[in-house]
This record gives structure tokens, C-alpha cells and sequence, in this order.
């Protein structure tokens, strides 16, 4: 199969799904389609083994453990990989990481988590399309149409290093069986890196490559430790050895072709599926693919980018040029002529949230202290809620009223979260900590639903504090002022996490 038709492959395939494709010149995209093809078209599935009659479609993962995707002899070519995932951790996309080893390689030369893979950090399920990574069913199907040739053979694991159980793990990867590939064929190659947080003095290190080939993509996830624009550093490109950058950028979100900030979009060459916006505690993930423009390397290329925003300093006034320390994320891809260069080992699973959950508040454990109105307080079984249980509170009117004491054991400043259920009788709720309003929640669903709700940051003292609910009414849907509290939650970064806080440190199989 000649080279040249690497690229066009991947143009034709992702073409067709993307809503922009029309807008493209690149003529007609199933020019070709009419040609007899030279391959075998192959397949590696989860498909029940019994296929017959079994409909078993899926395999688990234990905490700790590794499933192998496909064992592929070559010569070959990977040109699609779905898959989607029923797991315990709300956060798994950020714990299960991807491998791919070419030809034998000891090193993997495709290590990431999944989710970042597929575009999105922070372990957040999130539907956006583009043109060679797609991602639909709210977050849960994952589509990728890069082409990944490989001479010899192809190997594909998934670990999972979270201390929760993947329940199911469905997945295709289809691809190509030729006689032969061209000499010197430029292999696939993705490597995540993190800095949590940034290091002051130093650009950011998103990619750091020997070899020959051409870079192809960044995906980078940011979560934002204080308020306040974290997007002004630019980005450079040094190729073959070179002191001064022979790309210069202005800006970050210059770089991912957007302007004047951030916001929520998609498209097929860049776009920011992911924007929380410019407080303290937000996340965001972009990604730019150099497919049109991709940087060509004959010897090496390093990749860095500025961590330079606007911050409040200490006096109160307001630098809009000046470091940042927010907790930064990658994923670099390019194709290269191999071998490629040792990487640094991956960071483990619990090593790579931006944030760590602290359970403050449970809330059926906090029903014999609770205070509140006349109603009934009890309580109920919930397959989402921590533990397989709830606080249910069921008054009859919008007078009612609920306060749960809760105590930090350490001094802390973190995003609060309220976890609650939705459902077609609940209510709407104001929320205060230690008297202060922190929002106020709909609660009604059509469906029982479990939802997280942000209720700021707040600083809070070791001691004693109040969580306290109280009623505001109910939409017109609504039938019922009912309330479902699940947990109080403080997401802690993890360079900033309290002392004594478990990380539930897990033992990593050595995969390498």
C-alpha cells in the first residue's frame, strides 16, 4: 500500500461522520470507493466467544488488572477503535490506561488514559466530534480513526488502576491485513504527560521526541488551582536540535485556533470540548490537530508551552501576564520512523485525578443528629448513592427545612459538591455551609437521576460546621417538595490535599 494513502484514509473515513465536512475542500470524499481493494478487512472484538447463541459482549477488569484487546499479526493497519465502558469509579476514563506496542517493542509506543486519548481529561465522560476522534452517547461511545500501520505485529491493553472494578468493557478495533507496507512507514505514537502543578521557571514539556517523523496533535487538560484567566502562555516548536523555537505562537488559545479566551466548541481540526470557565476549581480540556499543518522533524522536535494567565496577587491587584501553577495535563501525538525514544514511567491512576474526593458528609449516616422540620426523615435504599443508601426527607410543603452537622478534622479550601438524586416528586432546594448561601437546585426529574452539584469554594476551619437545606418550592412538573441527599464532597487538589488523606494506593502490574 503506498504511503501517500495514509492521510487520505484518514480524511475519507472521518469525513463521514463529522457535521462539518461539507465546508472541507477536499473533494468528494468516497472517490475510490469504486476501486477493488488489495487487503483483508480484520477485526478484534469483545464478542461473546460462544457468538452463536451468547450475548456476553463484554469483558471485565478487575482493580489491578489488565485486559488484552487484540494480539494482531502483520503487515497491518489499524484504521478505527471503539469502544465504550460500564464502570464503578465515576472518574475511570482518567484510571484505565491505553497501550499499544508495535512490532514487539518493549516500550509502548501509544500510553495513555483512555479518556485523554479520546480528547477529554479529568476522568469526564463528554460528547464532541472532530475529525479523527469522535465521541457520542454522552461521553460513552469513543471513536478514533487515526491510521496506525504496523509491519510485524500489534498489541492492545487496557489496566485498570483504579480500586474499582470495570463491570464491562466493550470494544473494536478494525483493521487492515496487507501483503506488505512501504519502507520506512511512519508508526503511530501518543504519550500523556502531566505537571501537577506546574513547575515555576520552567514551559511546560508537551512533547520531547528523537527520530524522524511529524507531529500531529495536542489534546491538554487543565485544572485551574485559582480564578482568574490561566490561558496567555504561548507555544513553541524547536525541531532538529534548534535553540530558538522555528514555531512561535501567542497565545494558548492561539494555538488551539480559537481567540479571546475559552469556550465550549467542536470542530474538525480543534476545538474545546471541556470549559468550566475562570474560577478556582474549573477544568478544561482543547485539543489542536496538526493534520493540514502537520511539524515535520528529521531528528527531534520538542514541544513546550507557557503557564501564563492573569492572577489576583497578595496585595489585591491583578497581573494579567505571570505564571501559574494549575494542574496540567497532555497528550501528544505523531507518527515516527521507530525506534522512538524512552519515555518517563506514567504517572499511576490515583497520581493522574487533578483533584482527590473527600467524603465530609454522608447523608443517611447524619440522620440521628440531624434538625429540621415536621416531616418524615429516613433512611432509603438508592442503587447510585454512597454505600447503597440516602437520607430521603418528605415534606408535604415548600416550609420545610434540614440541617446536617458534619466536622473537618484539618483546615482545608476546597470546591464543596452535594451529591443528590433528581426524581419526578423532588423539590427545590437552597443550599447554605455555616449559614452562608452556597446556590439553589431543582431537584425534579422525570427519571431518578444521581447529579453532583457545585456549590463553591469555601475555606473551612478544623471543627465543627452545618450543612443546612431548605425548601424554595418545586417546579410545575414537579409533584412532590421531596429531597434525596447522598454526600457532601470536598475535591481537594492533590498538591493540596489534607493531612492523612487516603489515597488508596494500588499495586500496578508490571506491564512494562
Amino acid at each position: 500500500m503506498p504511503r501517500r494513502l495514509f492521510p487520505f484514509t484518514l480524511m475519507t473515513l472521518v469525513l463521514l461522520h463529522t457535521r462539518t465536512f461539507a465546508q472541507l475542500p477536499l473533494g468528494n470524499p468516497l472517490a475510490g470507493l469504486e476501486n477493488l481493494k488489495t487487503f483483508d478487512s480484520r477485526r478484534a472484538s469483545s464478542s461473546d466467544v460462544n457468538w452463536r447463541s451468547g450475548n456476553a459482549d463484554a469483558r471485565p477488569i478487575a482493580p489491578g488488572g489488565t485486559l488484552t484487546l487484540a494480539e494482531l499479526d502483520g503487515p497491518g493497519v489499524i484504521t478505527h477503535i471503539w469502544c465504550t465502558i460500564a464502570h464503578a469509579d465515576p472518574y475511570y476514563a482518567n484510571q484505565l490506561t491505553l497501550r499499544i506496542h508495535w512490532d514487539g517493542e518493549h516500550q509502548p509506543s501509544v500510553e495513555s488514559p483512555i479518556g485523554d486519548f479520546f480528547g477529554i481529561g479529568h476522568g469526564i465522560d463528554k460528547s464532541f466530534a472532530s475529525l479523527p476522534i469522535r465521541v457520542s452517547s454522552n461521553g460513552r461511545a469513543r471513536n478514533c480513526y487515526w491510521p496506525m500501520p504496523f509491519a510485524k505485529s500489534a498489541r492492545f491493553t487496557v489496566t485498570n488502576e483504579s480500586s474499582e472494578p470495570c463491570h464491562a468493557f466493550y470494544f473494536y478495533i478494525d483493521w487492515q491485513k496487507h501483503e506488505h507496507l512501504p519502507a520506512e512507514t511512519a508508526y503511530f505514537h501518543a504519550m500523556y504527560r502531566q505537571e501537577f502543578p506546574c513547575v515555576m521557571g520552567r514551559n511546560y514539556l508537551l512533547a520531547d521526541i528523537e527520530g524522524r517523523g511529524h507531529y500531529v496533535g495536542t489534546v491538554q487538560s487543565v485544572y485551574h488551582i485559582s480564578g482568574g484567566w490561566y490561558g496567555e502562555g504561548d507555544d513553541f516548536f524547536f525541531i532538529d536540535g534548534a535553540t530558538e523555537p522555528q514555531l512561535r505562537g501567542t497565545g494558548t488559545e492561539d494555538y488551539f485556533c480559537d481567540a479571546w479566551g475559552f469556550r465550549e466548541q467542536d470542530g474538525p481540526f480543534y476545538g474545546t470540548p471541556l470549559w468550566e470557565g475562570y474560577s478556582a476549581g474549573d477544568r478544561s480540556s482543547a485539543y489542536r490537530w496538526h493534520i493540514p499543518d502537520p511539524v515535520t522533524f528529521q531528528q527531534s522536535l520538542r514541544a513546550e508551552i507557557e503557564h501564563k494567565g492573569s492572577q489576583t496577587l497578595p496585595d489585591g491587584s491583578v497581573n494579567g501576564f505571570i505564571e501559574r501553577d494549575d494542574l496540567m495535563s497532555s497528550v501528544a501525538f505523531w507518527y515516527q520512523v521507530e525506534p522512538h525514544k524512552p519515555w518517563p514511567a506514567l504517572p499511576p491512576g490515583n497520581h493522574r485525578r487533578p483533584f482527590q474526593e473527600l467524603t465530609l458528609l454522608v447523608g443517611y449516616k447524619a440522620i440521628p443528629e440531624a434538625k429540621h422540620s415536621e416531616a418524615p426523615l429516613e433512611e432509603q435504599a438508592s442503587a447510585t448513592a454512597t454505600d447503597g443508601k440516602q437520607l430521603w426527607f418528605r415534606p408535604a410543603d415548600d416550609q420545610a427545612w434540614l440541617e446536617l452537622p458534619f466536622t473537618v478534622n484539618d483546615e482545608l479550601t476546597a470546591e464543596l459538591w452535594v451529591k443528590t438524586l433528581h426524581s419526578w416528586d423532588y423539590g427545590t432546594w437552597r443550599i447554605r455551609v455555616d449559614g452562608q448561601d452556597a446556590g439553589t437546585f431543582d431537584l425534579h426529574n422525570a427519571n431518578i437521576t444521581a447529579t453532583p452539584h457545585r456549590i463553591g469554594l469555601h475555606h473551612l476551619t478544623a471543627g465543627p460546621h452545618t450543612l443546612r437545606f431548605e425548601s424554595t418550592g418545586k417546579s410545575s412538573a414537579s409533584t412532590g417538595y421531596l429531597l434525596g441527599f447522598d454526600a457532601l464532597v470536598a475535591r481537594v487538589p492533590v498538591y493540596q490535599r489534607p493531612a492523612g488523606f487516603d489515597l488508596r494506593d494500588i499495586q500496578l502490574p508490571a506491564s512494562r
